[in-house]
């Protein structure tokens, strides 16, 4: 009989051992389960979209705002639009995706952009490279029609000069034709 007590504990043991393994297993699942569960139940954090608008708004430049928002968002953001904005061409209700570009243009064929730069040009004689169509470009010295279109054409994909410099980066524009104009243009 002591053989027969001595294999009951070793059995006895072993289920113990089984029992108590079982239950850690189970804690540890558990315990590793709960911060999934808690994560869950927590509210996700509001994920924001970047965009950058240009053209016929109050204050151009880089906003934030919620994903989910809109371009009339976007826009307002900015400080509405300038009353030459050509509102038609602008969808207000589309969804922003981060990185993406708005431009607002100005009303074509109504001389907007060449009434902004008359006013511009007759209160210091200074050309605003921000506002002013190819015609009143064409007027600066060393600037002719093509120069003119490509000046248009660079504001119309990168949105508003932000300096005075900005302007090198146009083909064509180098340091010597720079020198001409920074005293002819303005922002």
């Amino acid at each position: 009989m002591p053989m027969f007590k001595r294999s009951m504990m070793i059995l006895l043991l072993i289920a113990a051992l089984a029992a108590g393994m079982t239950v850690y297993t189970l804690s540890q699942e558990e315990a590793t389960a709960l911060p999934l569960e808690r994560a869950e139940a927590l509210p996700e954090m509001a994920a924001a979209v970047t965009v950058y608008v240009s053209g016929a708004v109050v204050r151009p430049g880089v906003v934030t705002l919620t994903d989910g928002a809109r371009v009339e968002q976007a826009v307002t953001a900015c400080g509405g639009v300038l009353p030459t904005a050509d509102m038609g061409a602008v969808n207000l209700a589309q969804l922003l995706k981060d990185g993406m570009q708005v431009r607002v243009p100005e009303k074509a064929g109504q001389g907007s952009a060449s009434a902004v730069a008359a006013q511009t040009a007759g209160k210091d004689d200074r050309v605003n490279i921000n506002t002013a169509d190819e015609k009143a470009l064409d007027a600066l010295p060393g600037i002719g029609p093509a120069m003119a279109k490509r000046i248009v054409e660079y504001r119309t994909t990168n949105g508003a000069f932000q300096s005075l410099e900005e302007l090198k980066k146009v083909r064509g524009i180098g340091e010597a034709k720079y020198e001409k104009l920074k005293d002819r243009v303005a922002l």
